[in-house]
Parts: C-alpha cells; structure tokens; sequence
C-alpha cells in the first residue's frame, strides 16, 4: 500500500487517466492480485509463463493489444513498482512521441532511459521476440538514435525489496 492504495491500483488509475486502456499483465499469484484491481474497465490478463521473465510478460500484454486492437499505433509500457509514476509523465510521453516522430519515448533517470516508455508498432516484432528476463530497456539501449526522451527524476524509485518500500514509506515524496 502507498497513498491509500496498492501500488498496482496506482499503476492502473494513472494509466487510465492519461487516457489509456489498460492491459494489466500478472505473474505470480495473478489470480489474488486481479480480485485487487478497482478498475472494472482494466484488461487483465494472468501470464502464466511469468516464471521465465520479464520478456514474457511483454509478449503477453503486447500480443491482447494487438489481438483487441490490430490498427494500434503504439503503446506504452510501464511496471507496477515505479510509485512516482504520474498522468502527466504518461501524457508527456504521447506528446513527445507526436511532436519528435521518434518511434520510442523513454523517459529518463539516473543517468539511464527506461520505462514508462512508448514503442511505435515498428518496435513491437522486437518486443515480441524478447526472451527471459531481458525487458524493454534492451531495445532502448539497441536504437538510441531512435529514442526521445521525458525527464523523470525519481523513475529510479522502484520497489523491488521491502527495504526500498520501508524508504518510499519514510521519505513520502510531497506532490504525488
């Protein structure tokens, strides 16, 4: 929990917001978590090869959005455990995206590009191909030429231990 809700709820309600229709991907105990997720409106999808990694689960939200919606020009793709993530970087991707023509918009911390990121329907055949635990950041760093980027300083805040969730808890970021 952080801000009252669980950091996937926070994930879906800022997607939503910037005007998307999510597809939420879920690994590991995917069943529990779906029952969690407030937004009827939400894709949800249970990857069940989730134990290979990062890759797979890729390949499953992109294949559903492309089943749903075949004419899709890009899309973006972000992870739950990045609390800092706002509407207004979402909607700052898009626009980069419009107004550079590049067909990835990265955003930007630490001295790295990563996600939130948008992929242009050129890059999805890479994306599908991804395999393990190698994620979007592979292509990132494969097509720099090709990247735009949004600044997002705290995009390195992501919650892979309890220790990093005990630090987001005790230092609050003001503003969210």
């Amino acid at each position: 929990m952080y801000n009252g809700k669980t950091l996937l709820n926070h994930g879906v309600e800022v997607a939503t917001a910037a005007g998307t229709n999510p597809i939420v991907v879920l690994g590991a105990n995917g069943d529990l978590l779906q029952a969690t997720i407030s937004n009827t409106n939400t894709i949800v999808i249970v990857n069940e090869g989730w134990e290979e990694g990062m890759a797979a689960s890729i390949r499953c939200g992109l294949q559903k959005l492309v089943m749903i919606s075949p004419s899709v020009e890009a899309t973006i793709l972000m992870v739950c455990d990045q609390p800092l993530v706002t509407t207004a970087l979402l909607i700052s991707l898009a626009q980069q995206y419009r107004e550079t023509g590049k067909p990835i918009i990265a955003s930007s911390y630490a001295n790295s590009m990563g996600t939130p990121a948008l992929f242009d329907k050129t890059f999805f055949a890479p994306l599908l191909a991804l395999k393990g635990d190698e994620g979007a950041k592979a292509i990132i760093k494969k097509n720099t030429s090709l990247v735009a980027i949004v600044d997002f300083p705290p995009g390195n805040i992501d919650i892979d231990t309890r220790e990093e969730y005990e630090a987001l808890l005790n230092n609050t970021p003001t503003g969210i």
